[in-house]
């Protein structure tokens, strides 16, 4: 007599497919195709891309940090800031042991941008004035073509 039978015990963790072979498959894209990158990753290689940009004139760059922050921080009273300026980015100066910053701030950049092209130039923008105001030159004489990018 043949023996009934018993449905397999459940693997432990989720369940990958149901019993129809739909559900989840696994990801999308792979990890090296641009689609798996965060917005975060993406919005940090337009800054990097900025940097490049501006190293092959200005090379004491090198000496520079380039920092990425979700959105800027009130430190102490009086340091309020609205709708109308909200900072894109900030520096802040170098001191004993550690290099001078560029700061950019991602969210306040993203919110005033519609596409990337359009954020890229944002970005380099912001990337330009910051190292003018640490060089303590203009945007212009750091790229001459600052303010060309927004076609």
């Amino acid at each position: 007599m043949d023996k009934p039978v018993t449905p397999r015990a459940a693997a432990p963790g989720p369940r990958r497919r149901d019993r129809h072979g739909r559900g989840m498959r696994g990801p999308i894209a792979p990890p090296q195709v641009p689609l798996a990158a965060s917005r975060a990753d993406v919005f940090a290689d337009l800054v990097q891309d900025s940097v490049e940009r501006l190293e092959r004139r200005w090379p004491q760059l090198a000496d520079i940090d380039f920092l990425v922050l979700e959105v800027p921080r009130l430190d102490g009273p009086g340091q309020a800031w609205n709708d109308e300026a909200v900072p894109l980015g900030g520096t802040i100066s170098a001191l004993e042991g550690r290099p001078a910053r560029v700061v950019v701030y991602r969210r306040p950049v993203e919110i005033r941008t519609k596409g990337r092209d359009e954020r890229a130039a944002l970005v380099h923008e912001v990337v330009v004035e910051q190292v003018a105001e640490l060089l303590g030159l203009t945007p212009e004489t750091v790229d001459p073509r600052y303010g060309e990018d927004q076609g």
